[in-house]
């Protein structure tokens, strides 16, 4: 009796999953499609009718072909990971040397800099904005060397406030890390360095693992930072979506094509990283 009710509610649970999953990927599926329609089928009907009658519909292509040649899309497409890459990889080397330090060493102070670090969290970037950007200014008036306007901009911004949400996945992670295996590497005459490089950090890849998704999409979706400091000589994929997309809207098909172009990428980074996603994430939590 048991066991059938076990099987009923895990076929119960899986039934809701499902419901969930297509739920969630209804608006996917509906960008896919629209953006492969003739632009005169998409203005008449809804993108339903083709689930009902796929054969009938007029598929065409040259939504992506005009917004990978017309619309400068391949351009903002190499901005974004060039923004992107450098964003997601700053803040996991920083992070993970601190995580390091606050977990495995001995310092005055250690949990008190450690609280402060996490109350960072609470800091809204939107409220930072004017302040960073007058110190790249003044930066700028003082050495000469042009920061706003540049990927690194970005690069600094994205990072800095990256970092504290980064120590903390990461020292969560290395808490679980038993420490007579540190201790032993450091009795056999490993220096920190050493065991943070061939020991610590090997054993840390599920953790760096979902902190980089969940960067990379931060970044990747970001319109804000890359604007106010990138700037339009650069455009990212965000704001070429956006001027694509026209005064009055009339770019919209455009946009569903450029839209799943950028929706490709981030598929491609999760479905390659997800096997570490969950370990990362629930690493430390239960003791």
């Amino acid at each position: 009796m048991s066991y059938s009710n076990g099987t009923t509610k895990s076929r119960g649970s899986f039934i809701v999953l499902v419901f969930l999953s297509a739920l969630w990927l209804l608006p996917t599926v509906g960008l896919f499609i629209t953006s492969l329609r003739a632009k005169g089928e998409a203005q008449t009907s809804g993108w339903w009718d083709v689930l009902l009658n796929p054969f009938s519909q007029d598929w065409d292509l040259s939504s992506y072909t005009t917004v990978l040649t017309e619309n400068k899309l391949a351009t903002s497409f190499i901005s974004s990971l060039a923004v992107t890459i450098p964003a997601t990889i700053l803040p996991l080397l920083f992070a993970a040397y601190a995580a390091f330090g606050f977990t495995f060493l001995t310092f005055r102070g250690r949990e008190f800099f450690f609280s402060v670090i996490i109350g960072l969290l609470v800091v809204p970037l939107q409220g930072a904005l004017v302040p960073v950007l007058k110190m790249f200014i003044s930066f700028t008036d003082k050495t000469g060397i042009e920061i706003s306007g540049q990927y690194a901009a970005a690069w600094f911004v994205h990072s800095a406030f990256a970092m504290p949400l980064a120590i903390y996945i990461l020292r969560n992670y290395m808490m679980t890390i038993p420490n007579t295996l540190i201790e032993a590497a450091r009795m056999d005459g490993a220096s920190n360095f050493t065991i943070f490089w061939r020991l610590v950090l090997p054993i840390s890849v599920p953790a760096l693992a979902s902190f980089a998704i969940f960067q990379f999409l931060w970044v990747w979706n970001d319109y804000l930072i890359a604007f106010v400091f990138v700037g339009n000589e650069r455009p990212v994929l965000t704001y070429t979506l956006l001027a694509m997309l026209g005064q009055y809207g009339e770019g919209w098909q455009a946009v569903a094509a450029g839209s799943f172009i950028s929706l490709s990428v981030p598929l491609l980074v999760f479905f390659t990283l997800q096997r570490y996603f969950i370990r990362g994430l629930t690493a430390g939590a239960v003791k």
